[in-house]
């Protein structure tokens, strides 16, 4: 029996570490953001909503990890209740799918926190500076999208999402 059900628990495994790790890095990123944002609110009452904005960026971190979670679910059989779905070698492949967004989203998340916590401040000492914060501060956003997309990719060419 544990040798039928190794490639489902490995695929709950990837799950685990795709949504863990993307979402401990928007929760850093965003605790950060809105640390700064705080501090901004208190010297000027309009910071708020900007606050909000920077603050809200690093979230999308954690919703690409929970995006590839439930794929892993969803493909795996474990949503399913069929625990005999997924072969030990695609198993394996899942823990490296939850890796890559996993860690992906750890990295990015916590950069787009700093980045945005700094454009707050900058933002405080000039309203100008708004557009070009957000603009810094998507930027490590890139590497969140590069895990996702080859998350997405290893599930695929592994024959995960041939259902």
């Amino acid at each position: 029996m544990v040798a039928e059900i190794t490639g489902t628990a490995l695929a709950a495994i990837g799950a685990g570490v795709a949504i863990g790790f993307a979402g401990l890095g928007s929760g850093l990123g965003q605790g950060m953001a809105a640390a700064g944002s705080v501090g901004a609110v208190a010297e000027d009452n309009d910071m708020f909503a900007r606050g909000i904005i920077f603050s809200a960026l690093p979230e999308t971190q954690a919703i690409y990890g929970f995006l590839i979670a439930i794929l892993l679910l969803v493909f795996s059989g474990l949503l399913a209740g069929d625990l005999t779905k997924l072969d030990i070698n695609v198993g394996i492949v899942a823990i490296g799918v939850g890796a890559a967004i996993g860690f992906a989203g750890l990295g990015s998340g916590m950069g787009q926190g700093m980045a945005a916590a700094s454009s707050v401040g900058a933002v405080v000492e000039d309203n100008d500076m708004f557009a070009r914060g957000i603009i810094f501060s998507a930027l490590p956003e890139t590497q969140a999208i590069y895990g996702f997309l080859i998350a997405i990719l290893l599930m695929v060419f592994s024959g995960m999402l041939a259902g």
